[in-house]
């Protein structure tokens, strides 16, 4: 059941406070305490992800392919679990504790970067947190998705995404403030993540509640049954489809960003606050976008952020120098991600039926998880083949076509649920 901050039924069916009153809806206080814990969690894990480009190309000499297969692990390794926390979710109605072990696991692995020594180590630690982060991602958005009413479904997730987002705004400045005052401090941002982390872990565990994703059953009704062939409905698999297809020509950040530092125009010690850029956009279009989508379409502004996505390629590629030509591409990226992050989750939470909806959440990020896993793989690749800029431009063509593709095959899962 939905609750607001002011602990009343907040926009039912035939409530009188959505229909009569003419009072905003406010997202569940779960939904606040959750994003509480994703800042603190995003500050400990982007503060570590903003020096890891740089590091792993500059301090460990990687090359674009071994790069290229390191950000691919980095996007995808979540996906390995997602689908079976979502199950576990559904299955025990927990969501929680499920949860709770994914975020337990991503503080693990702080512990492992202090001691990791090597590519090899480093590949393992970086496996280990985004299995964690695969963990906790459907459950906790599952949580959301069932506090709070269909009709408010974006403007939930966005408030969520805009408090994780401002963790993911301090932590690159954190890592950036460190590495200035101290050169080559990397195991202090690692001690500092790790400090973040804990504290996130401790915040969920004690504060935020054990919210079940169904009601009760009365004793003249049983429960409805766990079913797979719920989660693969045809409506939700067309989304799995469309997504999985951008996702194959989503390359990782820090290609945009190593391809704008490859261009020129700024110094590697400024390297950490491009994600500052990038995220300081999100954080201001998290919550608009997400209440366009619910008034307009979700799937119209989901397939609408890959075309800022595709100037993000254009941009970084054009052989232009100045600092507006270095903040443009950032502010593209943060619209993309403002635009499709949460949406998509709210557009999977609402074709997935209540029984299954952290399963189906789950499906959708898994889909779009191992794209990008393939698209960071196959895109260090062309990076070695036919340089940074070239490679983009390849990418913003191909991407140009599955958009038109994407929206011809989506546009009608915006319409009511059938009956």
């Amino acid at each position: 059941m939905y609750i607001s901050v002011n602990d009343r039924p907040a926009g039912g069916r035939g409530s009188a406070a959505g229909k009569g009153s003419g009072k905003r809806v406010r997202v569940a206080p779960v939904v606040v305490s959750l994003g509480l814990v994703s800042l603190l969690t995003d500050i400990s894990s982007e503060s570590v992800a903003a020096i890891l480009p740089l590091y792993l190309t500059t301090v460990l000499g990687l090359s674009p392919v071994a790069y290229g297969f390191l950000d691919g692990l980095y996007q995808g390794a979540s996906a390995l679990v997602r689908i079976a926390s979502g199950w576990a979710a559904d299955r025990g109605g927990h969501p929680k504790w499920v949860a709770f072990l994914g975020y337990g696991l991503s503080a693990v692995a702080k512990v492992g970067l202090l001691v990791a020594s090597g590519f090899a180590a480093i590949t393992a630690v970086v496996a280990v947190d985004r299995v964690g982060k695969g963990i906790r991602t459907a459950p906790r958005d599952a949580m959301i998705a069932a506090s709070s009413p269909v009709s408010h479904l974006g403007r939930a997730f966005a408030v969520h995404r805009t408090l994780d987002t401002i963790g993911a705004v301090l932590g690159p400045f954190i890592a950036f403030a460190i590495l200035w005052a101290v050169p080559d401090g990397y195991t202090t941002v690692m001690i500092v993540s790790l400090a973040f982390a804990l504290v996130g872990l401790a915040l969920l565990g004690l504060l935020v509640p054990d919210q079940r994703l169904t009601r009760p059953a009365s004793p003249a009704r049983t429960a409805p049954a766990f079913r797979w062939r719920q989660v693969c409905d045809p409506q939700l698999t067309k989304l799995l489809v469309a997504a999985g297809a951008l996702g194959l020509l989503t390359v990782g950040d820090g290609f945009v960003y190593l391809a704008l530092l490859d261009r020129g125009g700024f110094a590697a010690t400024w390297f950490a606050l491009l994600y500052v850029g990038t995220n300081l956009a999100y954080l201001a279009l998290a919550v608009p976008l997400g209440r366009i989508a619910d008034r307009v379409g979700r799937t119209r502004v989901l397939v609408g952020g890959h075309v800022a996505l595709l100037l993000t390629y254009v941009c970084a590629a054009l052989p232009l120098g100045g600092l507006a030509v270095v903040i443009l591409p950032l502010l593209l990226l943060g619209t993309f991600y403002a635009a499709t992050d949460g949406v998509l989750a709210a557009v999977a939470g609402r074709l997935a039926a209540p029984e299954v909806r952290a399963s189906g959440i789950a499906c959708a990020q898994t889909v779009v998880a191992l794209a990008r896993l393939v698209a960071s793989t196959g895109f260090g690749l062309l990076w070695f083949t036919m340089g940074p800029h070239r490679a983009l431009l390849t990418v913003a063509g191909l991407l140009l076509v599955v958009v038109v593709v994407a929206y011809v095959w989506v546009r009608d899962l915006d319409a009511p649920p059938r009956a």
